[in-house]
């Protein structure tokens, strides 16, 4: 089948099967690289993306079932040319090191402060449960994501 996307704000179009998981999609037809495989069932949180403004694990949601749905990864944080307020306080806390699963970690930030303009420390700590990193300990994770709301900073997270 033909699937139609507005992948982070542009409309593309790419075939694929009816039991491709989006994160295949994203990668073997869109050349999208941030969504990361990590588990294949739901657990790491590597190739999280916001679909229709929701966050989902990529590696086990259907593509075809989302025809014309609107997807949000890493790349499209960006906005004219400047980092996504959340990027820049990933880079300020030094909330990254090996890099493989800080896109998931990217998106599921987006996500709590897409739902809660002020979420305390402990909501980002519950909000970031979908998402495992064997590399930073998640302390400097959750203090960039509050500094964030702390700041205000950003408008519309996604």
């Amino acid at each position: 089948m033909t699937l139609h996307l507005i992948l982070n704000g542009m409309p593309v179009s790419c075939e694929c099967g009816p039991s491709e998981p989006l994160l295949e999609v994203l990668h073997e037809r869109l050349n999208v690289r941030s969504p990361r495989r990590g588990c294949d069932d739901s657990y790491c949180g590597a190739c999280s993306v916001l679909l229709d403004g929701q966050l989902v694990h990529s590696c086990t949601v259907l593509a075809a079932a989302f025809d014309g749905s609107d997807v949000v990864t890493a790349e499209g944080l960006m906005k004219d040319g400047r980092l996504h307020p959340v990027q820049e306080a990933f880079l300020r806390h030094g909330a990254t090191q090996c890099g493989y699963c800080t896109a998931g970690f990217l998106m599921a930030a987006v996500a709590v402060l897409n739902e809660s303009r002020t979420p305390s420390p402990n909501e980002i700590a519950n909000a970031m449960r979908g998402n495992i990193c064997r590399c930073t300990g998640y302390q400097k994770i959750v203090h960039a994501i509050h500094d964030v709301a702390r700041q205000g900073e950003g408008g519309d997270f996604a």
